[in-house]
């Protein structure tokens, strides 16, 4: 039976503890739980931002993508197409030219970004879900079409399936520039709008798919490719076919998932969970420090206590759990109702969405929200890290009082 714990106990929950130190005791309880039921709502926040991150690029990125080490585009062939596809998981392949260029339509103009594909594109399950007008076909009826970002449509006032008023499409040639025939620095091309998606701003505002043939001819790319998009087949884990599709096309490519494609904005979201973390964890650390004065005050309450204790033969170390224990149950029992109401009010938000976006553009109405076991294992060590911080000190002194002064 552990001693020390049991006094520890009896202390806890004594009546006859003085007045301001059970008011001390039950703020620091209060202030432990507040403390960690923030950090877990936030935590559970920045994890269904993460999610959501991921969800909306689903949507538009392939789950591999294969782009040149150096330089903007690779050069390909039937030999080089066929390596990729005889690659065991790999079941769509989609070649890909994409470039900024310059949009007209009737009297307005802007840059966009050009991301010319070939005809299994739509293949992939990707887009044709988010096409809010118009058709997704690239192709019909031997003509040619392009799929422009909701953003784009209204920036320009463009109208889909309107034979009478194409698209133009400027790119600059690579030659040298001529001032006495300046149009002549750029190839020139139309093309008829025939649907409109709407994805996220990002890409809304920025994005025109085409044809891989027109992107060929506009920008003349000949057989480059920007990058090469795949597919992987149901079943296969997608790391083993981005680790065998790196070993066949060697160290001049990159082969990158999802996650990889976006890096810098992920890690963004990681360090900045990360830092929050922190900052959470130093709020708990001022909010134990009630435990600490509850600690100080209830071994000078307990002198006579501690010297009777060692009188009768308890060793130094055994009075000094006894406060360490007591510390930790004021911190448990805070964190236990902190942990809870952290988890019920993640739950309500994830089920009701309480808290709103608050802006008419968001692609969610609420603030998503995803517990992450981790999430409560870390804050769970965080507190057992600075209830001992804060326990130490008052522990060590009851444990070296006299006992001839205090009897």
């Amino acid at each position: 039976m552990n001693v020390p714990y049991l006094i520890a106990k009896r202390y806890f929950f004594s009546k006859k503890k003085r007045n301001i130190i059970s008011i001390i005791s039950n703020i620091a309880m209060i202030g432990v739980a507040v403390g960690t039921a923030a950090l877990i709502i936030v935590l559970s926040v920045f994890n269904g931002l993460e999610d959501l991150i991921r969800t909306i690029y689903t949507s538009f990125d392939p789950n591999l993508k294969i782009s040149a080490a150096e330089g903007k585009s690779f050069e390909t062939d039937t030999e080089f197409m066929n390596r990729i596809r005889r690659t065991p998981g790999v079941a769509l392949v989609t070649e890909v030219i994409e470039d900024n260029a310059l949009l007209r339509y009737n009297d307005r103009q802007m840059v966009v970004k050009v991301k010319g594909v070939s005809e299994n594109f739509f293949e992939q399950n990707r887009i044709g879900s988010s096409v809010v007008e118009g058709h997704y076909n690239l192709y019909a009826n031997n003509n040619y079409y392009a799929l422009v970002g909701r953003g784009v449509q209204y920036q320009l006032s463009i109208r889909t399936n309107n034979e009478f008023t194409n698209m133009q499409f400027l790119y600059p040639r690579n030659t040298k520039f001529n001032p006495l025939n300046p149009e002549g620095a750029f190839k020139s091309l139309q093309i008829t709008p025939g649907g409109v998606f709407a994805i996220e701003r990002q890409y809304d505002d920025a994005y025109v798919f085409v044809p891989i043939q027109f992107a060929e001819e506009l920008m003349e790319y000949g057989r480059r490719r920007t990058a090469i998009e795949i597919k992987v087949e149901n079943g296969q884990r997608i790391e083993t076919v981005k680790r065998a599709l790196q070993k066949v096309l060697g160290e001049g490519f990159l082969v990158q998932n999802s996650d990889e494609q976006h890096t810098s904005l992920l890690r963004a979201v990681k360090v900045e969970k990360l830092f929050v973390f922190i900052t959470f964890a130093f709020i708990l650390l001022i909010a134990s420090l009630n435990i600490f004065f509850s600690l100080s005050m209830l071994v000078i309450d307990k002198k006579k206590d501690i010297a009777v204790l060692a009188s009768m033969g308890a060793t130094k170390e055994q009075i000094r759990n006894i406060f360490l224990f007591e510390g930790a149950l004021v911190a448990f029992i805070g964190a236990s109702y902190g942990l809870s109401l952290g988890m019920l009010i993640a739950n309500l938000q994830q089920t009701f969405g309480i808290v709103s976006m608050g802006m008419a553009t968001s692609v969610v109405d609420s603030y998503p929200v995803k517990l992450v076991l981790m999430d409560f294992v870390l804050t769970g060590a965080a507190i057992v890290i600075i209830t001992m911080l804060v326990s130490i000190r008052p522990a060590r002194k009851a444990a070296a009082m006299s006992v001839r002064d205090n009897l």
